[in-house]
């Protein structure tokens, strides 16, 4: 049975329900995912890939993720809303991590922001957290670490990788975060991590035994061209939007649109 937070920014789930996180871009899918019932919203820098057509989160600047992340908080009324650190953002220096750290709170309604890295970013952690800026950690597969891995590579597959994401893990939580990620993770890896925790973890491609879940809006709803295996579609937006488009050109084409209903007098 999951573990239940309370007290917590972003864990206001009832007793025992697993969380449900989805990420978010623009103020009509905030929108929706609060409509539907979600726990928290990521503006992840995964907007890159999605949103902007990058092959990888690395291009992605501090201006871009506030300006998605504005469009998110006008979305989202009510949800807490948690905001990707760029690559090289938090990266160069403590100061520099306070100072993009701190815009994202002064300037969007989030109420956390997000970094990836294990024991090396835990300085960074435990400075924003002494500054009243909430953090939540991500290892596993990081994306922003895709040159340094050679790609994107299943984590945890040796005993070395375990103890490594384990000490990553508590060194997070001992600086002081308030939850972690753990994305392209072997289960049962994933599994030990949750219980060593004090701590919530939120998995994305690692198994069903974290505190929550997290997939990204294109996936859950049918509109990724290329979805990961760690996704699932439960929609066909896709399908959807495409057949209404080829009937809009459609009916254009043959001059049935606009008809009477759609014209002024």
């Amino acid at each position: 049975m999951p573990r239940v937070f309370e007290g917590t920014l972003l864990f206001r789930s009832k007793p025992g329900r697993t969380l449900a996180m989805v990420t978010a871009y623009t103020s009509w899918q905030a929108h929706l995912a609060e409509e539907a019932g979600v726990d928290a919203i990521l503006v992840g820098d995964s907007l890159g890939m999605v949103e902007l057509g990058y092959e990888t989160t690395l291009p992605v600047t501090l201006g871009e993720v506030l300006h998605h992340a504005k469009a998110v908080s006008r979305g989202a009324k009510a949800l807490p809303v948690i905001v990707d650190l760029p690559f090289m953002s938090y990266q160069t220096s403590v100061p520099a991590a306070l100072k993009a750290a701190g815009r994202v709170l002064k300037e969007t309604r989030a109420v956390a922001v997000k970094l990836e890295g294990g024991k090396e970013v835990a300085p960074t952690v435990r400075a924003m957290v002494e500054a009243g800026i909430p953090v939540m950690g991500h290892i596993g597969l990081m994306p922003q670490h895709v040159r340094a891995m050679a790609g994107y590579r299943i984590q945890g597959k040796t005993e070395e990788s375990a103890s490594r994401l384990l000490e990553d893990a508590l060194s997070l939580e001992a600086a002081g975060a308030f939850s972690v990620v753990i994305e392209g993770t072997r289960s049962e890896v994933a599994r030990s991590l949750t219980t060593r925790l004090s701590i919530p973890t939120i998995g994305i491609g690692a198994g069903p035994y974290t505190d929550g879940q997290i997939l990204v809006f294109h996936d859950v709803v049918g509109i990724s061209p290329s979805p990961p295996k760690l996704a699932r579609a439960f929609g066909k937006t896709s399908q959807e939007a495409r057949n209404a488009l080829t009937a809009f050109a459609s009916a254009v084409r043959e001059g049935s649109f606009p008809g009477p209903d759609e014209t002024y007098g």
